[in-house]
């Protein structure tokens, strides 16, 4: 019976969830209490299951499948911190949600993601897991289509991209169900041999596409114009990061054994690289708050990958250590931009200005997570990044390199995003914006302290990490503490110092903060770039569409040709050959025995 306490954080969300369903239209209080309630015992449950070793299993579709769980170390850190995020963002929601249309399906959806992320944490048989993640991508849909009236294209973008992915997973599961002879997580243990190297690689596409990183990311900036804010916050923010790296470490740590010398490796590690550059850049340039940080939610994915990839003590410890902090920093960065677009009416940067005055909480909580993302000491980003920096390095130049020119650009956008919000010149329409209510605050207030103190006292958070390695992989080594290497720290704020230098000019260039990297956006070679980049010429789905609707006009042109060729073509020349054989039946009896004996001929020729 003890075991079966493992099933809570799955049965009691989806209970409670479905339980929203049935709330009629107008008892908006009733959803927000079943919703708090549900998130409150769900994080209840997350804390005495804290640290629990359990495991359940029971048979399942009668096909010899097993519907088993297990809780350990791991899995238990992820499930506390999804139980904690669901809690403070579900807190949040009340008062954003309030005058929301749709609220009874935002609700339902919210509490049925969190049972799902709960499933795909627990499971210990790839079948269940995929069963719980495939309901995730249903539940995406369902929150970003009840968002904006033009959110269903959007929905529709996110539901392909990730479907594609979760193909790849599919195919990667049967593999590895072949290649290994089980579907039970705990029991795998693959090399990465041919075969093997293809499993990893379907199902580390899989993990990454969940996690949100290049090429299945385009999604992520539309659903912030047009998805509910909460929602940012909850899925791209902090939900999809620990559930693809977590899958994302157990396969490179459990399932298969990844090596430092291995091309998977460098393969994972240039993953992580291009999307740290690419999304960073993006960021750079956006005039919107939550797309600017829907592109940071990106870009630090990129990190984590990079870390784990390295196959390496230390970057694997940074990558989950940067895991935790960009949930934490991601979540309430979305936070301080849906206060904002509640208090001013927009998220858009040219509209803001000065407000940091009239709102100096969640401006507080912005500069705390901002200069957190950007990997300021003594703060959370800035330790994680230092141990990622550190593995980066050890494998290889380029990589650390990737690595502290996205720190740069980071803190530039963040600089940018700052000034223009907070900063500055308040405008008429904005004298009368006042500071958010004390619940929306509060989640933001707790977020802002934990990535102050798992900065300063990192110990903590990595002291949980450490253990899911195991003895032999650390060798006795403790990662907590400010970093071993001060060369790291030195360049760090050295490439920081830089970005602020590079705001200081802009600003004092352009008279804008908005405006502070426009030298960047607008240089020779990058304007270019960037203008087909915000024209969606390099998004993956765009190019796909692109490619799609040419088979489809090459399939369209074909089918007319048949039907042509059917409909018009083959009648004309019916109708011509008929006419000729009307000329020639002329009444005329000696035509007549010409074709009869000609018709002879040929068929003594024929017979012969």
């Amino acid at each position: 019976m003890q075991d079966k306490i493992i099933l809570l954080p799955i049965i009691i969300p989806l209970f409670f969830g479905l339980m929203v369903f049935t709330v009629p239209k107008g008892f908006r209080a009733a959803k927000e209490t079943l919703a708090f309630l549900a998130t409150f015992l769900n994080l209840l449950i997350a804390i005495a299951l804290f640290k629990s070793n359990i495991s359940f299993s029971l048979p399942w579709a009668g096909l010899g499948l097993e519907f088993s769980l297990r809780l350990y170390n791991f899995s238990a850190f992820i499930i506390l911190s999804i139980a904690t995020f669901g809690f403070l963002i579900a807190l949040y929601s009340i008062v954003f949600m309030r005058d929301k249309p749709s609220l009874k399906q935002f609700y339902a959806y919210f509490l049925i993601t969190l049972s799902l992320a709960s499933g795909v944490v627990l499971a210990d048989n790839l079948v269940i897991m995929l069963f719980f993640w495939e309901g995730l991508l249903l539940t995406l849909f369902g929150m970003i289509y009840i968002g904006k009236k033009e959110a269903f294209k959007t929905a529709t973008k996110a539901f392909i991209i990730v479907g594609i992915a979760d193909l790849c997973l599919m195919v990667g599961i049967a593999l590895t169900g072949h290649l290994s002879g089980t579907l039970a997580i705990s029991q795998i243990n693959l090399p990465l041999d041919a075969l093997g190297s293809i499993a990893f690689i379907l199902l580390m596409i899989g993990a990454i596409s969940k996690a949100g990183s290049m090429p299945f990311h385009s999604w992520i900036p539309d659903a912030a114009i047009d998805a509910p804010l909460p929602f940012m916050a909850l899925i791209p923010a902090a939900f999809e990061k620990l559930l693809g790296i977590y899958f994302l470490t157990r396969i490179s740590m459990d399932m298969f054994r990844l090596t430092a010398g291995s091309w998977v490796s460098v393969l994972l590690m240039s993953i992580g690289a291009i999307t740290i550059i690419l999304a960073v850049m993006m960021a750079l340039i956006q005039k919107d708050y939550k797309k600017l940080l829907s592109y940071h939610a990106i870009s630090q994915v990129g990190y984590m990958i990079l870390g784990i990839g390295t196959a390496l003590p230390v970057g694997i410890i940074g990558g989950l250590f940067h895991m935790i902090n960009n949930a934490l920093y991601k979540s309430c960065l979305f936070l301080t931009g849906g206060s904002v677009e509640k208090s001013t009416g927009t998220a858009n940067l040219e509209q803001l200005g000065g407000i940091g005055v009239k709102m100096p909480v969640t401006f507080a909580c912005f500069i705390i997570t901002a200069v957190s993302i950007s990997g300021v000491p003594p703060f959370n980003g800035f330790f994680s990044k230092e141990l990622v920096y550190d593995a980066a390095l050890e494998r290889g130049l380029i990589f650390y390199l990737a690595a502290v020119v996205g720190s740069f650009f980071t803190a530039a956008s963040f600089l940018k995003l700052g000034h223009a919000a907070f900063l500055g010149k308040l405008s008429e329409k904005n004298k009368s914006v006042k500071e958010v209510s004390f619940a929306m605050l509060l989640p933001m207030i707790i977020i802002a302290l934990l990535c102050v103190i798992f900065g300063v006292f990192n110990s903590l958070p990595i002291g949980l990490i450490q253990p899911i390695l195991g003895k032999e992989r650390l060798a006795g080594h403790n990662y907590s503490g400010f970093p071993s290497n001060a060369w790291l720290v030195i360049i760090t704020i050295i490439v920081l110092l830089g970005a602020l230098l590079n705001h200081i000019w802009g600003v004092k260039n352009k008279g804008s903060g908005l405006k502070a990297v426009d030298h960047i956006h607008y240089a020779p070679v990058l304007s270019v770039i960037y203008d087909r980049a915000e024209k969606r010429f390099f998004d993956p789905y765009e190019i796909g569409v692109k490619i799609a609707h040419g088979f489809s006009r090459i399939g369209f042109l074909f089918d007319r040709g048949i039907d042509w060729i059917y409909d018009n073509l083959t009648v004309k020349l019916t109708f011509a050959f008929t006419d000729q054989i009307k000329k020639l039946h002329n009444g005329n009896y000696s035509t007549y025995l010409i074709w009869s004996l000609a018709g002879l001929v040929l068929i003594i020729i024929f017979l012969i």
